[in-house]
């Protein structure tokens, strides 16, 4: 019974050494925990490319099953070629269209074409530039006259992809655990004996007593003190005799 209080006390000892360790040195914890955040979230804004998203609507007035072909050929190459020299870019036409997603709208005629670049501008031209030379090219190819173009695709200056937090919160979470370790660190090679509890620990003997720290001014003050009471009493037995 004794044995198990007496690990218990230690137990309770040790955690507040712990805590008063962390305490007296948190601002260790505060500082790394600081850098290696800072360089966190620079890592991941260099690391950053903003894309940016365009969409442009039309009409196909077919059946449903020609609806699929007729999607299928908005990024037909020949369309891609002549969206590439309208826009004036020297992407390819396989590269333009890997840019546009093409989807139907709730199973409805309406056809959306959706354009993602890095440049926000270029993005509009291009779902544009596809819309008016698929509603050109496939009257040429095959005598579709039902296509209807909507609004125009504006430019929007809105990223589509947020740039991502998790690269700092990483950061964030690898200071304080590096911050908590390197204080540890420090306190196991620190040698110096701070408490009683340390020397009775060490020696495996009790303390019968202790004495207190004077400070340099203090003891100064006390040594001056003392000269002056003897000068007085030199003076005094100096008097006596004569």
């Amino acid at each position: 019974m004794n044995e198990e209080y007496h690990r218990t006390n230690i137990k309770e000892i040790d955690l507040k050494q712990y805590f008063d360790l962390l305490r007296r040195r948190f601002w260790i914890v505060i500082l790394i925990t600081i850098i290696t955040t800072l360089a966190g979230y620079f890592y991941s804004s260099d690391d950053y490319v903003p894309e940016y998203e365009s969409s442009r609507r039309l009409i196909i007035g077919s059946e449903t099953e020609d609806m699929s072909t007729l999607m299928v050929m908005i990024k037909d190459p020949i369309i891609m070629q002549r969206v590439g020299d309208e826009v004036k870019t020297t992407k390819s036409p396989e590269t333009i269209a890997n840019q546009i997603d093409v989807a139907r709208i709730d199973e409805s005629q309406v056809v959306e074409i959706s354009v993602m670049d890095l440049d926000p501008e270029m993005a509009a031209n291009i779902a544009n530039a596809t819309a008016d030379s698929f509603k050109s090219e496939i009257e040429n190819i095959l005598g579709v006259t039902d296509v209807q173009l909507l609004s125009e695709a504006k430019v929007n200056l809105n990223p589509i992809n947020a740039p991502s937090n998790s690269t700092t919160v990483i950061a964030l979470l690898f200071g304080l655990v590096v911050g908590i370790g390197f204080i540890f660190l420090l306190d196991s090679l620190d040698v110096k004996i701070r408490k009683e509890s340390e020397v009775e620990s060490l020696l495996d003997v009790p303390i019968l007593g202790t004495i207190s720290n004077m400070k340099k001014k203090k003891l100064s003050t006390n040594k001056s003190s003392q000269l002056k009471v003897r000068k007085g009493e030199e003076k005094v037995g100096v008097k006596q005799n004569a």
